[in-house]
């Protein structure tokens, strides 16, 4: 994570429009006593951590959290792939075992939330059943949310894999808030419909072009994975795109409600959640990006802007408002 100003790892010089956040040493001085440290061992009491980012696993920090006070739980857990995450190497498991962790973490965070909660939960194609299964037996799954993911080379002797998945679920005992007029994505028409009088239909012309903001679906292609020219994106080996964790927050709370941010990362739902007026507890077993998360969040109390998100409406990728 650490650079100098003059390059990246090992003082290579970076791009000129290379915007990659990475850390200073003063950085790392300045935001270090923010974190609220409970690993590798906090104790057992209860803790304040709304607002916070919490260095500690999951397992463990969700017990000593507020029961029923969140409103929205996004979970970003590893795949089940062996993948590098910092200090340590997240080793694949066979698919009860995965299933069976899953089960283990949602059962200490479902206490944390609220009835009619609602619940996300990122996989890909090959964890995403055992997620479903973990989830089913434990609260209502509603939809399965796809979405491209167009990055990465192409496999040798395989379909390219080109798709995440989000499983949507809430907590029984209430009705989930759910605001779909908050995510509508303005897309272009290329056949317009007209009246019997030869007006537009259910689209609207201006310099812009001709376009018509349609309601959400389950299937999401309008989004960027962060890379080096964007200046959300961070060296995480699996960061979201803030303009995903945009619609999951607009969609399913209210602003000031309480979002618990499970596996955070680099913090990229607890960012959002502090652009959109809400709060957020951050929970990342790996220090270095707890130092990232609380980095952007410094950044995002003075920039609230969401790549793909303007006035009130997410536009298609590489789209201008």
């Amino acid at each position: 994570m650490r650079s100098t100003e003059s390059g990246g790892p090992g003082g290579k010089p970076r791009s000129p429009r290379n915007r990659t956040l990475r850390l200073t040493e003063e950085d790392e001085r300045r935001l270090s006593p923010e974190i609220l440290e409970l690993c590798p061992s906090g104790g057992a009491g209860p803790i304040d951590a709304i607002d916070r980012v919490v260095h500690g696993e999951v397992l463990e920090v969700c017990p000593r959290l507020e029961r029923g006070a969140y409103s929205l739980l996004v979970a970003d857990p590893p795949y089940n792939l062996g993948k590098d995450f910092g200090s340590g190497r997240w080793a694949p498991m066979a698919d009860d075992e995965y299933e069976a962790w899953t089960g283990a973490w949602l059962d200490r965070a479902l206490s944390l939330l609220k009835p009619g909660a609602s619940i996300y939960v990122c996989g890909d194609w090959r964890s995403s059943s055992a997620v479903y299964r973990a989830l089913s037996r434990r609260v209502e799954v509603r939809n399965r949310i796809v979405w491209e993911r167009e990055k990465g080379r192409a496999a040798a002797a395989n379909w390219k894999s080109a798709h995440e998945e989000l499983w949507y679920a809430v907590v029984p005992g209430a009705e989930p808030y759910f605001d779909r007029e908050a995510v509508r994505l303005r897309r272009r028409v290329l056949a317009p419909y007209r009246d019997s009088e030869g007006g537009a239909k259910d689209w609207v012309e201006d310099r812009d072009g001709r376009w018509r903001d349609t309601a959400p679906s389950n299937c999401w292609t309008d989004l960027s994975v962060p890379f080096w020219s964007m200046p959300e994106n961070t060296e995480h080996p699996t960061q979201k795109p803030e303009k995903l964790a945009a619609k999951l927050l607009l969609a399913s709370s209210a602003p000031g409600d309480a979002v618990l941010d499970l596996f955070a990362g680099s913090g990229t739902t607890s960012v959002v959640a502090r652009k959109l007026g809400r709060r957020f507890t951050a929970v990342e077993a790996e220090r270095s990006w707890c130092l990232a998360a609380l980095r952007r969040l410094e950044l995002a109390a003075g920039d609230a802007r969401i790549q793909g998100l303007e006035r009130g409406v997410f536009l298609e990728r590489n789209a201008r408002g």
